[in-house]
């Protein structure tokens, strides 16, 4: 339990670089963010902003130039992906992660890390809209559709519950039904902290802060209501 005042996770003057011609291509600077328990944020801006590059440093996909990464009130800046797995990250990529032999079953019970019976497995699929008899037995390969693989992947975070669950662009391949399906998902996960990577109308609407990054540096910090306007600025800029 985290005392009043600390944080579930904060990011302090975190920078990120790729090299491009020989030469230092800055796509994150100094960024500072802080994340509250119980809180849906969801992370938007123009194409090229950072935003993808700001959840992959979160969770230990790729390391930071400069600053560092706090969970708990630790500095988790260099634990590996594995390492902040267990100590409560989860994370959905944009494009899921496929598993040669492995049955979606199994993955439901190593990313819980337990042993689920067949009716907490189907819960799981059944919150992302799919019907768990059809599933529960099928490898998770590229038999699947990329919406179907997306769906798993979400159900996967579900059954970990973790303390800080990460959403890649998780609209990517769903279908309308399935869409709807998924801001209900969000929308139940009050009590963890749920960063969402997002363009879509729906889900920047169910967030409590809309992070809007443009450029590599956080423009604006509020509910949807006080970005929407700098958002359609930013749109109407790309035409």
């Amino acid at each position: 339990m985290l005392k009043n005042g600390e944080k579930m996770l904060k990011i302090d003057k975190l920078s990120y670089n790729v090299k491009e011609n020989d030469k230092d291509k800055e796509i994150l600077k100094d960024i500072n963010l802080s994340f509250d328990e119980n809180k849906i944020y969801v992370v938007t801006g123009p194409n090229g902003g950072g935003k993808s590059t700001l959840v992959k440093l979160i969770m230990g996909i790729i390391n930071p130039d400069s600053g560092k990464i706090f969970l708990d009130e630790q500095d988790i800046t260099t634990l590996s992906i594995d390492e902040r797995a267990k100590a409560g990250i989860s994370f959905a990529f944009q494009k899921p992660v496929t598993f040669k032999g492995l049955k979606i079953k199994q993955l439901l019970d190593i990313a819980s890390g337990k042993t689920n019976n067949v009716g907490q497995s189907c819960e799981y699929l059944s919150a992302v809209g799919l019907c768990a008899k059809d599933y529960i037995d099928r490898p998770l390969d590229d038999k699947l559709s990329g919406g179907e693989q997306k769906r798993i992947e979400i159900a996967m975070v579900l059954a970990r519950g973790g303390k800080v669950n990460i959403f890649d662009e998780p609209e990517a391949g769903i279908d309308l039904w399935s869409f709807e399906k998924l801001t209900n998902i969000f929308s139940s996960l009050k009590s963890t902290t749920t960063i969402i990577v997002s363009h879509q109308q729906k889900i920047l609407e169910i967030a409590d802060e809309v992070i809007l990054l443009k450029n590599g540096q956080i423009e604006k910090v509020g509910s949807y209501s006080e970005v929407a306007p700098l958002l359609n600025q930013s749109c109407a800029q790309l035409k």
